[in-house]
């Protein structure tokens, strides 16, 4: 007995020192569901790139076609991405329960949750008299919607434009659900976001050089990338907002460096393993 447990203390020992020597890198995809151009590069950066995960926002107009896309990818993870806010000009999106404290004037969720110095005329979330229990039906909705219909994919939560900080109150509420639905909101500690990839005014070809050279450089350790994929065509063309006009094109970049051949070389000559979120949080 005392010879197998050192055995066994030995055996985890190297696998804690094999898993320190890996580089390991999430890729996260956010906002499946907004709209088609965002749906069909969202499903793109997965079966020809480098996505493990994606975010999906269950009040979003063309979320039952997200829905129909990932369940022809059961081993694609899904995030189901908390929203209490509608960003773009032309298109809006309202909550999917009787929420009037979270509402502008139309009915439609506010453009931001914070206001925005360079937008005095838009609405944000902490303008309103926030009703908790509003809150949490809304995000209630939006969970069981999403693992209604995809319950072998969902995995964990995230939040769209930061909204699970809004506040004390909401940020308690997150993480209580989180507990309650068993779908983690936070990565484990020593997780490492990436930087510098990434500018709205940045061409696709320079996304897909820096992109590289972060790829480059990284080292052991498990590191977490998260962007938005679109094309500069289609619906995606006509979304926008004061400030961040070049939708379509800045999405664009994201998707070309996602599936870049050379990229997915760097990948595979420095062996970084590509997990997704739910695989990380099963470790």
């Amino acid at each position: 007995m005392k010879y197998l447990r050192y055995i066994l203390i030995l055996f985890l020992t190297c696998l804690d020192q094999l898993e320190a020597q890996e580089i390991r890198l999430i890729v996260r995809s956010d906002d499946i569901g907004f709209c088609h151009t965002a749906n069909v590069a969202c499903m793109e950066v997965f079966s020809n790139g480098i996505s493990r995960s994606v975010e999906i926002m269950a009040p979003a107009p063309w979320l039952m076609e997200a829905i129909k896309m990932l369940q022809t990818q059961p081993k694609y993870d899904v995030g189901v991405h908390l929203v209490l806010t509608s960003e773009w000009e032309n298109l809006r999106w309202r909550p999917l329960t009787h929420a009037p404290s979270l509402v502008d004037k139309d009915g439609y969720f506010p453009q931001f949750i914070w206001e925005n110095k360079n937008l005095p005329q838009s609405d944000y979330l902490l303008k309103h008299s926030i009703n908790l229990k509003e809150v949490e039906a809304e995000f209630r909705a939006q969970i069981e919607l999403i693992m209604r219909y995809l319950p072998n994919q969902t995995s964990h939560l995230t939040a769209h434009m930061g909204c699970s900080n809004a506040n004390k109150e909401i940020t308690d509420l997150v993480s209580r659900l989180s507990i309650e639905y068993k779908l983690p909101i936070s990565l484990p500690i020593k997780t490492v976001p990436i930087k510098g990839f990434s500018g709205a005014n940045k061409s696709p070809e320079q996304k897909e050089q820096e992109l590289i050279k972060v790829l480059e450089s990284l080292v052991p350790g498990t590191h977490y990338l998260v962007e938005h994929p679109g094309y500069d065509g289609g619906d995606m063309k006509t979304i926008g907002h004061v400030g961040y006009e070049n939708v379509a094109y800045d999405r664009e970049g994201v998707t070309r460096a996602f599936t870049s051949e050379a990229v997915k070389k760097i990948i595979k000559d420095r062996n970084i393993q590509l997990l997704s979120i739910g695989e990380v949080l099963r470790f």
